[in-house]
């Protein structure tokens, strides 16, 4: 039987294991750009650059909040769904305590959807 140690390092190799292949490639690709590519500063090469046009005016332009609540609770609405298929799939082979849980959160669900409802995010102006 393994000690408590043993099933830790598991999951502290498995972390290294995910922080290296997020820094490896971002420290190779500093590496590269510090000791291979050429250093040519200029007023060209640091121009702001978009889709082959010059830059003219103010980038600021006005945007509506509503819609960024309009994906963030699309979001949450459609991730809900998808722990929700689990708990369908297994319905039957559930205890009390599983099925309260469910239950608890599909209540916690509604009352979000209640509060987006009566803080009028849902309708579109």
């Amino acid at each position: 039987m393994q000690t408590a140690q043993n099933s830790y390092l598991v999951l502290v190799l498995l972390a290294v294991a995910a922080v290296g292949f997020a820094a490896a490639p971002l420290a190779m690709a500093w590496a590269w750009a510090r000791f291979f590519s050429p250093q040519k500063p200029g007023k060209d090469k640091n121009a702001i650059y978009e889709c082959g046009l010059e830059g003219k005016g103010d980038a600021w332009i006005h945007f509506r909040s509503e819609y960024y609540l309009y994906g963030i609770i699309f979001l949450v609405f459609d991730v809900e769904t998808i722990f929700l298929l689990p708990f369908a799939v297994a319905f039957t082979g559930l205890s009390v305590g599983a099925f309260v849980a469910m239950i608890v959160f599909l209540l916690l669900l509604v009352e979000g959807l209640v509060w987006a409802w009566r803080k009028g995010i849902l309708t579109w102006k």
